[in-house]
């Protein structure tokens, strides 16, 4: 345990990944909840990011990824253009098993005990009805069903985001932001995934998938089986063969985070990579092996933000048009990072690293002269 503790705080207070305002470990031994919610920043605005319910290898990792996903959610709801910070959960133990209507409820009052410093929605392992559920104890829930009041389903925009970044890549590496006649490889086509597939295909790609979970896979080969887009959606056993698929233009990570790694990068075979999932960087310096290898990184916090967006929206009261209309300007944002990237000599990564920091920086800059002329009058 010492251990454990003494790995998280060096890297919550000492390292280049911490930073983070406030971390609570929650506990409900009734329900079996151990839940660890981050807060990295609310330079901007109140954190918002999803909860994870996932069963993790140890409780340092849970730790770990929590702070990995609060950091990443400032910089994504910062270049996202949101005023909003940024926080992650993340529910310990696999919800197949452990998830009950008493633990989401338990849960549910940790978050109300924040006061509106995080506000939650769905993320790996939680869905729109958990969220209903959850909602019943504090008001700051968003991705709550329609009939509870919320958005729905925020992976419908999370995609239609990744599909814009994948535009923008194509039109920074090729001239053109049509992905007509490219091979795209989806790893992982479950809830943000098949969306994606299928916006491919309305532009004329040719699509290879893959899924640890086979009825995922099989939903969509047969769904493709015949109509206008048969014989463009292919199958490979798995992301280890998907990196490796020859011709491959552009590779789209939409499971968890760390699929860019020091074992994939040498044997990847695409062009582009923009996909869905968090926290794609296995480790600093990944970024820079992409950019030798001539291989063009959309930030994954950039291209994945349509969910946010669209979850951000509920607490203005949601209107979908007005969430996509914003979602479309992901295009631009990516657009944008990648001409900062030509012109300080920088990985994109660095680049949108850069931009998220200064409107971070400047906000808080703003937030304490406020203050000051507040004091002085």
């Amino acid at each position: 345990m010492t251990e454990m503790t003494d790995g998280v705080l060096h890297t919550l207070f000492r390292s280049e990944q911490g930073g983070h305002e406030q971390v609570v470990l929650c506990q409900d031994r009734a329900s079996g909840l151990k839940a660890v919610i981050a807060i990295h920043s609310t330079a901007l605005g109140p954190a918002l990011g999803g909860t994870r319910f996932h069963a993790y290898a140890s409780d340092e990792e849970a730790v770990r990824d929590a702070l990995n996903l609060a950091r990443g959610m400032s910089y994504k709801n910062a270049l996202a253009g949101l005023d909003l910070g940024g926080g992650k959960a993340v529910i310990i133990g696999d919800p197949d098993i452990l998830k009950s209507e008493e633990l989401l409820l338990a849960y549910g009052r940790f978050v109300e005990s924040l006061g509106g410093r995080y506000v939650t929605a769905c993320d790996v392992g939680t869905y729109v009805a958990d969220m209903d559920v959850v909602a019943r104890e504090t008001r700051w829930a968003t991705g709550r069903s329609p009939e509870n009041g919320g958005a729905g389903d925020s992976s419908v925009l999370t995609a239609f985001g990744v599909f814009q970044g994948m535009r923008a890549s194509a039109q920074h590496l090729w001239g053109d932001p049509t992905l007509r006649g490219r091979k795209v490889g989806v790893a992982g086509v479950g809830k943000v995934g098949h969306h994606l597939v299928e916006h491919l295909l309305e532009d004329g790609a040719e699509v290879v998938i893959t899924d640890v979970r086979e009825e995922s896979v099989t939903r969509i080969l047969e769904k493709h089986a015949t109509g206008k887009h048969a014989g463009r959606v292919t199958a490979v056993a798995d992301t280890e063969a998907l990196i490796r698929v020859a011709g491959l233009d552009i590779y789209a990570p939409c499971a968890l985070g760390g699929a860019l790694n020091d074992a994939s990068l040498p044997v990847l075979t695409a062009k582009v990579v923009c996909g869905a999932a968090n926290n794609q960087l296995a480790h600093p310096g990944v970024e820079k092996d992409l950019a030798d290898r001539g291989i063009l990184y959309a930030p994954d916090y950039v291209v994945n933000a349509g969910g946010v967006i669209q979850v951000a929206d509920e607490l203005h009261g949601f209107d979908f048009d007005r969430c996509k209309a914003k979602a479309t300007k992901i295009f631009d944002t990516t657009l944008e990072i990648f001409a900062r990237a030509k012109a300080d000599g920088i990985p994109p990564a660095a680049a949108a690293d850069r931009i998220a920091e200064q409107r971070m920086s400047e906000a808080l800059a703003a937030r304490t002269a406020a203050r000051s002329a507040a004091l002085t009058v």
